[in-house]
């Protein structure tokens, strides 16, 4: 069975007001004081963002506990120096970010300069273990479709310095401001897939393999597929459907590659299209469909998921789990659905990022 690996980002903010706090190397310094040689949290681009990886797993009911365990862990460091985390993919409230102190950051903000400084968004990326790197390109070349419905399903960035968006990931159109961002043409095999990172970074344009931002890739460091589309999700429930479905997505896409089955190729044109319904959207309206590229209800696109997956979900033991879980969300809703409720309940922002932190450390 596949193991899955979840990296989520989460946003440090005071705990009463909801102001995002460049306090990252104060809660990492925290975390090293209480747990030696701990490996599990680390700085992102900005001292307002706390990162945090799983180890591997086989089980999702592992998996979800551990995403619990680390939140509850890094707001406990937090909380040690009067801070709070959010598992927010935006700061609905004005923000002035602070670059890491690293020789890396500081080259992409001298690179790319303003859109580096909008990079204050929170993500979660998942890794799923694959046997080579041929099979890992195969699995990319077949999984791009559904990459967007993955993103409306985890949508939950509404908001952005102060005021709505009207997009439901709002991250996600910030993020694609990379120039080695968003979805990608098939690559047919490992070998053009290396060599098209290699003339990537031969442009000079951007820094190293690193900054290959595609929708998915094959990680540098580890022997799997990483799926980067999602926002972090408010809830851990949702984060683990996320994982869930992209192990399915990527046995399937396996599958589907060692039976000799062609991947498909919509073009990058509409595969952009369908990644921008899905950020405006999320789960309110149409989503593109993954085979057909053209309007359909997002329960019956989420429905066709399960079905598409659903030779994989059941020999991984997941299949009963991830239709109540996709049931459940088209009930209650997302991330973004839910920001968008607390703030008409409250109408207060800050309201919103507080009772966001209370549920992210549980």
């Amino acid at each position: 069975m596949r193991t899955v690996g979840v990296e989520e980002e989460l946003l440090l903010v005071d705990p009463d007001s909801g102001d995002p706090k460049a306090l990252a190397a104060a809660v990492l310094a925290r975390a090293a004081q209480d747990d030696p040689g701990q490996d599990v949290f680390e700085k992102e681009l900005f001292g307002q963002m706390l990162e945090f990886a799983t180890h591997p797993q086989s089980d999702m009911a592992a998996l979800g506990d551990e995403i619990v365990r680390c939140r509850k862990e890094a707001a406990r460091h937090a909380g040690q120096i009067g801070c709070g985390v959010a598992a927010l993919a935006t700061s609905p409230l004005p923000v002035s970010p602070a670059l890491s102190v690293n020789d890396r950051y500081q080259w992409l903000a001298e690179r790319f300069g303003i859109p580096t400084w909008e990079q204050l968004v929170c993500g979660c990326h998942v890794h799923v273990s694959v046997e080579s790197d041929e099979e890992g390109v195969a699995v990319l070349d077949r999984l791009r479709p559904w990459l967007p419905v993955l993103r409306a399903i985890s949508a939950n960035s509404p908001f952005w310095q102060g005021r709505p968006t009207g997009y439901a990931s709002y991250r996600s159109r910030v993020w694609n401001r990379w120039p080695s961002a968003g979805p990608t043409e098939p690559f047919g095999s490992a070998e053009r897939y290396h060599r098209r990172v290699t003339d990537m970074v031969a442009t000079g344009v951007i820094l190293d393999e690193a900054m290959a931002y595609f929708d998915a890739r094959l990680s540098a460091r580890y022997p799997t597929v990483e799926i980067r589309v999602a926002d972090v999700c408010l809830g851990a429930e949702t984060a683990v459907l996320i994982a869930t479905l992209c192990r399915a997505l990527v046995e399937t896409a396996a599958r589907e590659w060692r039976a000799g089955r062609p991947a498909p190729d919509p073009g990058v044109s509409l595969l952009r299209l369908a990644d921008w319904q899905a950020a405006r959207y999320g789960l309110e309206e149409d989503l593109l469909d993954p085979v057909t590229l053209r309007p359909r209800r997002a329960p019956q696109v989420l429905r066709s998921l399960l079905e598409y997956t659903g030779e994989a979900l059941t020999g991984n033991g997941d299949a009963a789990r991830a239709e109540q879980a996709v049931e459940e969300l088209l009930r209650t809703g997302n991330g973004a659905r839910e920001q968008r409720r607390l703030l008409e309940h409250s109408g207060s922002l800050r309201e919103v990022v507080t009772e966001c932190v209370r549920r992210t450390q549980g």
